[in-house]
């Protein structure tokens, strides 16, 4: 699986489909839509390419300034693997908010963690690529970042 970096890029080179995108997410984050749907029709986007990108483009304040990330992760149920999968977490510094997990079915769970990141040691880089590398984790991606 493919490292993920991030960037940090001037608004005005973002291709338009990115900018609208951040658009969307600021009408549905103040309760200006009523839905998704509504609120890519007010700033004239696809549904397709508001979901294209909604995970891959935040506003720079947000990932600044909110200490909260919220992690997916699609396990093998094994047993102990929320603990290790919790000891990478404290390793790296975050605190952990709260924790969500699935019934496990056809010897797969899925897990959504919420991370205080203030004390974090290591960068958001680093610690998804040392998650991914459990040999238990199917997936692991953001959900968001925030509080």
């Amino acid at each position: 699986m493919k490292e993920e970096t991030f960037f940090l890029v001037r608004e005005d080179v973002l291709p338009e489909a990115m900018r609208k995108t951040l658009e969307v997410k600021k009408l549905i984050e103040r309760k200006k839509a009523d839905s998704v749907a509504d609120a890519v029709q007010r700033v004239d986007m696809s549904r397709s390419a508001y979901y294209k990108y909604r995970d891959a483009v935040f506003p720079f304040h947000t990932m600044v300034n909110e200490r909260i990330i919220t992690l997916f992760f699609h396990l093998e149920d094994r047993s102990g693997t929320l603990s290790q999968l919790l000891a990478v977490v404290a390793t790296a510094g975050c605190n952990v908010l709260t924790i969500h997990q699935t019934i496990p079915l056809q010897g797969r769970a899925n897990v959504t963690l919420s991370l205080n990141t203030n004390g974090m040691k290591e960068d958001i880089n680093s610690v998804m690529a040392k998650l991914k590398r459990l040999e238990f984790v199917e997936k692991v991606e953001i959900l968001g970042s925030g509080a």
